[in-house]
């Protein structure tokens, strides 16, 4: 996708094909067979391909929609995953200007810090509520959390495709 370029009908297609398996996965396959803290967050996933890729035109109403829909299949509460999923997009996004955003070791990372992000922002926003113990919830599944969504964005990056340097050899 090109900075300025409205998505093309075939990378449309794919990409709300990859968001349709991905919720798929993590509202049933994956709570069936992974416990809480060694589930991905497969939508934080897209969302880092999506800024990293992406324009501002593009990834902002898609990083707002991403979080919505992770709000609507498992959120707490309803707008604080769109909240945080917009503010990480902006963020890496600001970064991505300046870097080589096609990297698979950049992407993980910038998964890794996404996910540090989310829980964060989360965890600032579960402040203003009456939810005892949740902090501790968090903290004590940060580990594993982080871990796992570092994985899935290694599967990710060896997808064919990923890099464009596959077609220039």
């Amino acid at each position: 996708m090109s900075c300025g370029a409205v998505m093309s009908r075939s990378s449309f297609l794919i990409f709300v094909s990859a968001v349709f398996v991905s919720i798929l996965m993590q509202t049933t396959f994956l709570t069936v067979f992974l416990t809480s803290p060694f589930k991905p967050d497969l939508l934080l996933v897209i969302l880092v391909f999506i800024a990293l890729r992406s324009s501002y035109e593009i990834g902002t109403p898609v990083a707002w929609m991403l979080g919505l829909l992770k709000d609507v299949f498992g959120g707490l509460y309803l707008g604080m995953n769109s909240f945080t999923f917009l503010i990480i997009f902006l963020i890496i996004k600001g970064m991505a200007d300046r870097l080589y955003a096609e990297s698979c070791f950049l992407f993980v990372f910038a998964v890794i810090g996404a996910t540090l992000a989310c829980v964060s922002g989360n965890m600032l926003l579960l402040v203003f509520t009456n939810t005892p113990g949740i902090a501790y919830t968090i903290g004590y599944n940060l580990i594993p959390h982080l871990l796992t969504n570092a994985f899935a964005a290694s599967l990710v990056a060896l997808l064919p495709g990923f890099t464009e340097d596959e077609d220039m050899a």
